[in-house]
């Protein structure tokens, strides 16, 4: 008899928050840089996000988020994404007494708050309490959902949430998690790529695509609420030259990414 087929890994769930801004140039989204010592995407920049934690499913939150119609997955999943961009970037989609918070009142609480949240989650919970605050759910609009392929040794299930980020707020980086912040045009972005200045991984270069294709915030956030998200696992083909590359679904609605950007994918 021959040894059964080794069954797949199960997928994490996880949840990653594509905040954008109108620049200079046009439209712009938070990256953050991954620390290279991580178990995960190393040194790569993404999108801030990260694992589900039980924090997320806390009783105490549920009066404490702006849209009461979410079910418990879809409210804690983007909880999850509120939580890991303020671990990530400082960066907090929350109100106090109906108003998004600004720069003075987030650097007070990432000052104040920060190494206790990046040590438990369930601190996040008792920070939203005692700061009195509405976490802004509200804001975020469902963006992607993607699956790691079966194959891989380390999978999640990822739901991607678009927001516009909260003016006046400023984006920093912790060091450990995370070892830059920084706002990026995602053209830009996947030319750095493309150049070998940066590191991307396949699914954030698709989102950056299909980002790309917006001008402004308003059309990327209509656009994120017109199109119907669909869960994308990518499958593995072996190109002609022998390299193993990801590939979707030929419905998936994401744009083809350059030859260029696929070599970089397939190093």
């Amino acid at each position: 008899m021959g040894a059964e087929p080794s069954r797949p890994v199960p997928a994490v769930p996880a949840a990653t928050a594509v905040l954008i801004r109108n620049g200079p140039g046009g439209l712009e989204v938070l990256m953050v840089e991954r620390h290279h010592e991580i178990d995960f995407a190393r040194g790569a920049a993404v999108f801030p996000g990260g694992k589900a934690a039980a924090a997320d499913r806390d009783d105490r939150l549920r009066t404490r988020c702006a849209d009461a119609a979410l079910d418990e997955l879809q409210r804690s999943l983007r909880i999850a994404a509120v939580r890991e961009t303020f671990e990530e970037s400082a960066l907090l989609l929350a109100r106090r007494r109906g108003e998004v918070l600004g720069a003075e009142s987030g650097a007070a609480l990432w000052r104040g708050w920060h190494a206790r949240v990046l040590a438990s989650a369930d601190a996040f919970v008792e920070m939203v309490c005692e700061e009195d605050l509405e976490l802004a759910l509200d804001l975020l609009v469902p963006f992607a959902h993607w699956v790691t392929p079966e194959v891989s040794p380390k999978r999640f299930d990822t739901h991607f949430f678009i927001a516009q980020a909260p003016a006046g707020q400023v984006a920093v980086h912790d060091g450990r998690e995370a070892v830059d912040a920084f706002w990026v045009r995602p053209a830009d972005a996947m030319a750095e790529c493309e150049q070998r200045r940066r590191v991307i991984i396949f699914p954030t270069l698709c989102n950056l695509a299909l980002l790309a294709q917006a001008t402004d915030v308003s059309a990327a956030m209509a656009a994120a609420g017109a199109r119907s998200v669909q869960r994308i696992q990518p499958t593995l083909a072996r190109r002609a030259d022998g390299k193993t590359v990801p590939a979707l679904p030929a419905d998936s609605g994401y744009p083809a990414l350059s030859p260029a950007l696929m070599d970089q994918v397939a190093r």
